[in-house]
């Protein structure tokens, strides 16, 4: 373990002069050896990484093997215990710490994970290498829209190739480097210039090194340094081998690892001595700890107890009530997130040369800005390419996702009775997390996802005060609906600061290629005794759900605007009248409705509504149901009623329908506000009646079909006016519908 302490250092020591060596290359760093679990043996001693207060530097905890953990087919878990420091002083594995990697003989076996659900949390359980390595090789079709993301690291590796061609000007030293502007995923772009293009030299601790410093141990471990000196020798290939290895590299480890079971194998018949003095060891610390007795040893299958993840979800900047609404949601995915947290001030920036180390503290982001959803884990491995392996346990456990990956900061730790917490804060934006499975999550440095932009501006008419919001989502068609309305919700609360009875208007633009004319905009009022914004908000995330439904293709969604306006009071209104100015029309004609409204402890207003009778009405009375938008108008259930009976309704078979056309539907739903007059049911028919007017419909629609005419029916007519009040209630009235005159 001195060689890989003395990486560690070594890697720290980059860090802190990276600032000095802006213009020079970075040296790849590639994974470390790991060992199998065909090669884990209980008893074996080894080292925990990860960062634990505000330092920032990378300390090892030492940790025993007790056995390895199996259930079936289902993924298996190595069993350790915390030893020395770790166990004295900091509690067992935290909150916080998942994915910190773990070494035996400094070859890497996994990463810390989770523990038993209530019971000593020096006993956890570390997810096996072998079942995250995978992770990286599975397919990544998010973050496809045709607003394309930028590889940063390769437009940094493309532009020091064609600076190295223009020897002339490196040695005027006159070279200018021109900006870039570059687009992230779907906003306006983000500049970068040479220090932010030009990673950090951060030099590499090689293989060769490695094998000299390390103390001897068996024919088997020198065996595999031998081999991984002569890797070291070959990693000088060229730039296009290089990029070749990289993409096999997860099979030769793979590889790698069959081959030294098969030398484990080999040797173990030349370490019978050894084994034994290892088993014999092993007794005395069972009989020290008392726990190792109680865990199944390597390849003995057992039922899995229930297990505690330890990794923190942040939710930032929601507010009590904005927790709880966010809560909810989370709930049947089994996640609780914390108050404690969040992103720190750099949530703003985005750090274009970033470099990630086994055991740093890292981020998985859907939301950062004025209100942030993330969770901190650390990171157990690192490609020479910037992928990267952490958690060591689902987050969302969503697959292939598009959240952000961002660096963190350690504040401390935190013990409490019976577990214990690292607390630490998101930071800058350094890449993109691409896959959220079982066994961790992976993502890449210097390649970052599609975004949402939204802004927020919340008027309180009773406080009179304005106050505007901003965040940026991760484009993840699953999470945007739920995060924007939750967001709203947490804007309004923040605002308005009450929980009491008021009237809120909701108006919201969304920027979509999914609707016509590129832009979806909606206007609505709603009232309710309490928390109105549990309800305010649902059209907002039912039309952002209708988009990410589109079974055509991923929709580009460019950004969202939201405009509130909050009244601490009951604007609502009950329709007393709707009057006719004459009785008798003609079909084509238009009425006028004289309109009474009864406001809440307010004097009674008349409105004026317009409304055309259909030029092929047929001779007879016309029964109208006059109401408020946000009810169900009882024509409807006559049109439920011919539809099973095989009658074409005007909206047709809701299967045929694109997103444009469900948007279009979205936006010319009756709003909670309007006074609507459409045709109605009329007096209760029997169902003699009921049967006639069926077979008249079907009758006209054949006729109709037979001449040549669309089978589909016009829109049945309606007139609309939008008022200041919630309409509560429905009345009825009538008009004579006459082609003779008076």
């Amino acid at each position: 373990m001195h060689t890989l302490a003395k990486r560690i250092r070594y890697m720290l020591a980059a860090m802190a002069a990276g600032a000095f060596f802006w213009n020079a290359s970075p040296t790849a760093m590639a994974m470390d050896e790991i060992m199998p679990l065909s090669e884990l043996q209980e008893g074996m001693t080894g080292e925990l990484y990860t960062v634990v207060d505000g330092s920032g530097d990378i300390r090892s905890f030492g940790v025993t093997i007790l056995g390895v953990m199996r259930n079936g087919k289902a993924m298996p878990y190595i069993i350790a215990r915390s030893e020395g420091a770790f166990a004295d002083t900091d509690g067992g594995l935290m909150q916080g710490m998942s994915g910190s990697p773990v070494y035996v003989d400094g070859r890497l076996i996994g990463a810390g994970s989770a523990t038993l659900k209530e019971m000593d949390p020096h006993t956890f359980l570390i997810t096996p290498i072998e079942e995250m390595l995978p992770i990286w090789d599975l397919p990544d079709t998010k973050n496809q829209p045709r607003t394309r993301a930028i590889d940063l690291k390769k437009h940094a590796e493309e532009k020091k190739k064609a600076e190295e061609k223009t020897d002339e000007e490196k040695k005027d030293g006159e070279k200018k480097d021109d900006s870039l502007i570059l687009t992230l995923g779907q906003t306006g772009g983000a500049k970068t210039d040479k220090k932010a293009a030009d990673e950090k030299k951060a030099p590499q601790d090689d293989a060769k090194s490695k094998t000299e410093e390390k103390p001897e141990s068996t024919a088997k471990t020198t065996e595999k340094e031998e081999a991984s000196s002569k890797d070291a020798k070959d990693s000088k290939a060229t730039a296009e081998e290089k990029k070749a290895d990289a993409e096999k590299s997860d099979t030769k480890k793979h590889d790698a690892a069959k081959n030294d079971a098969v030398k484990n194998d080999a040797a173990k018949n030349e370490t019978a001595d050894e084994t034994k003095k290892k088993d014999d060891a092993n007794k005395k610390d069972d009989a020290k700890n008392g726990a190792a007795k109680e865990q199944p040893a390597d390849n003995k299958e057992k039922n899995a107890p229930e297990t505690e993840q330890k990794a923190l979800v942040y939710a930032g900047g929601f507010g009590e009530r904005g927790l709880k609404f966010l809560q909810k949601l989370l709930d049947p995915m089994g996640l609780k997130a914390s108050p404690f947290g969040a992103m720190s001030s750099a949530s703003y920036t985005t750090d274009y040369a970033a470099e990630l180390y086994p055991g740093s503290p890292v981020g998985a982001a859907l939301a950062y800005g004025d209100f942030a959803f993330a969770a901190t884990g650390t990171v157990t491995a690192v490609e020479e390419d910037g992928r990267v392996l952490a958690f060591g346990h689902p987050f969302l456990h969503r697959g292939n996702v598009n959240y952000f990956m961002t660096d963190a900061s350690v504040l401390g730790m935190v013990n409490g009775m019976t577990d214990g917490m690292k607390l630490a804060t998101t930071g800058s934006i350094i890449g993109r997390i691409s896959q959220d499975r079982t066994a961790g999550i992976a993502g890449t440095v210097g390649v970052f996802p599609s975004v949402v932009p939204i802004r927020l501006s919340v008027e309180d008419k009773s406080l009179g005060r304005t106050a505007s919001y901003a965040a940026t989502m991760a484009y993840d068609e699953a999470f945007v609906p739920i995060l924007t309305q939750t967001i709203a919700y947490a804007a309004l609360g923040r605002t308005v600061d009450n929980m009491s009875e008021s009237t809120v208007k909701v108006h919201f633009s969304i920027r979509t290629d999914a609707a016509e004319n590129g832009i979806f905009d909606r206007t609505n009022l709603f009232y309710a005794a309490a928390d109105t914004g549990q309800i305010a908000f649902a059209e907002l995330a039912q039309t952002l759900a209708v988009i990410a439904s589109d079974t055509m293709g991923e929709a580009d969604l460019y950004d969202i605007k939201v405009d509130v306006a909050s009244e601490a009071e009951r604007r609502t209104a009950s329709l007393v009248s709707a009057t006719p100015e004459k009785q008798k029309v003609k079909p084509g004609e238009t009425v006028n409705f004289k309109v009474t409204l009864q406001p809440y402890r307010a004097q009674q207003i008349t409105l004026d509504v317009p409304f055309t009778v259909p030029k092929r009405r047929r001779d007879g009375m016309m029964h109208l149901d006059v109401h408020g938008g946000g009810l169900v108008s009882l024509e409807k259930l006559l049109q439920a009623a011919q539809a099973e009976a095989g009658v074409v309704t005007p909206d047709g078979p809701e299967g045929s329908k694109t997103v444009k056309d469900k948007l279009r539907d979205l936006g010319e739903t009756d709003a909670n506000n309007e006074i609507i007059i459409e045709p109605g049911a009329g007096p209760t028919l029997s169902e003699k009646e009921q049967k006639k007017e069926i077979e008249e419909a079907i009758r006209r629609q054949e006729e109709e079909m037979a001449s040549g005419q669309k089978a589909t029916p016009s829109a049945p007519p309606k007139a609309k006016l939008a008022t200041d009040y919630v309409i509560d209630n429905v009345i009825h009235t009538a008009i004579e519908v006459s082609q003779k005159e008076d």
